[in-house]
């Protein structure tokens, strides 16, 4: 089937889902968003997102949602497959009709009804419990549904967005997820990659993040290069959800100001930041990476620098001997003279 709709450019591609909150700078994502806004072209096929844990996979889904002229004006509903017992799950997914069970005091649609000509976002669908996999299998092959308890069947027009924080392909090999379910979902498959694998996005990020929360403190208009320097070395194993959290106690804890710094980090500690539990040798490493990362210094240059620099100070500043200031240091004065000798060698300028 042919996909009509005009190319969008690089700068097109990212505002739009920038707007739509999948916020991105990066060259490295450009592909993702083109599949993305294919997808949402075509838009009676299913999409399979995969990617860790608060990397944005319902953000993604929503914006495919919306960027679908056929189904942006119905419904876009979400269901968290891990967050139900079995139960659960089954009257939620497919709704009951009264007096079904104990407890199903009324009719109720489920959600594939209430998603009827919009999407149906499935989070986690590699938490669904093995039954109601067949289930939605049936769903997908014949575009019909039957609510529990009901001798009739009704006709539903979904699309599936499902989700998994984890590869289904391995778990299809090791009969944890059904093969031909997976086999169903994974029509167009994207991967959403973690924070850590998009890092040229952080200053972008951070911003989006903080407009996002604006109605609650106070605006923000610019991020400092030493914060995103510092954001840079972190691993944020939650990811962008991690990040956003971050923000927004960066922006309780900030008291003046219209930009975002590392002293606003600092500050959003939960512990009191004091003289007995600074980590010295961290906040010394922060600012030295975030001038490398601000000045496109490269590394062994920065090092060599600072070598030189804390031996100048040592010796210029901390007075002594040489031995009282290799004693000092934690070495020995022939290990410090050495080190002398060698910087003082890396000074002379070539003839």
């Amino acid at each position: 089937m042919a996909v009509e709709g005009p190319l969008f450019t690089d700068d097109e591609l990212r505002a739009s889902f920038n707007a739509l909150g999948f916020v991105t700078g990066s060259q490295e994502l450009l592909p993702l968003l083109r599949q993305a806004h294919k997808a949402a072209r075509v838009s009676d096929i299913t999409v399979l997102l995969e990617g860790e844990t608060g990397t944005g996979k319902q953000v993604l889904a929503s914006a495919i949602h919306r960027l679908d002229r056929k189904r942006s004006a119905a419904p876009f509903v979400t269901m968290h497959c891990g967050s139900l017992s079995v139960g659960l799950a089954e009257s939620e997914l497919f709704g009951h009709e009264k007096g079904a069970f104990t407890g199903a005091v009324n009719q109720r649609k489920g959600l594939i009804q209430f998603a009827h000509r919009g999407t149906l976002f499935l989070d986690d669908v590699n938490d669904l419990a093995p039954h109601l996999q067949v289930k939605l299998l049936d769903v997908l092959q014949r575009s019909t549904v039957r609510a529990i308890g009901a001798d009739h069947e009704l006709r539903v027009d979904v699309r599936i967005v499902a989700a998994s924080n984890q590869r289904l392909q391995p778990l299809v090999a090791q009969n944890a997820f059904r093969a031909d379910l997976y086999h169903r979902l994974n029509v167009i498959r994207l991967r959403v990659p973690p924070l850590r694998e998009r890092m040229l996005d952080l200053p972008a990020l951070v911003l989006a993040l903080a407009h996002r929360h604006q109605d609650i403190y106070a605006p923000i208009e610019s991020v400092e290069p030493e914060l995103i320097g510092f954001l840079q070395c972190q691993h944020f194993p939650g990811n962008v959800r991690e990040l956003e959290n971050d923000v927004q106690r960066m922006l309780f804890a900030k008291t003046e100001g219209v930009s975002l710094g590392l002293a606003d980090w600092y500050r959003r500690s939960d512990e009191p930041h004091t003289e007995e539990n600074r980590d010295w040798l961290r906040e010394a490493a922060d600012k030295v990476w975030g001038a490398i990362s601000a000045q496109g210094v490269p590394y062994a240059q920065a090092m060599q620098q600072l070598e030189r620099r804390i031996l100048e100070a040592a010796l210029n500043v901390g007075g002594g001997t040489r031995r009282e200031i290799a004693q000092r240091l934690h070495t020995s004065e022939r290990t410090l003279y050495h080190k002398i000798r060698d910087l003082r060698a890396q000074r002379q300028p070539e003839p």
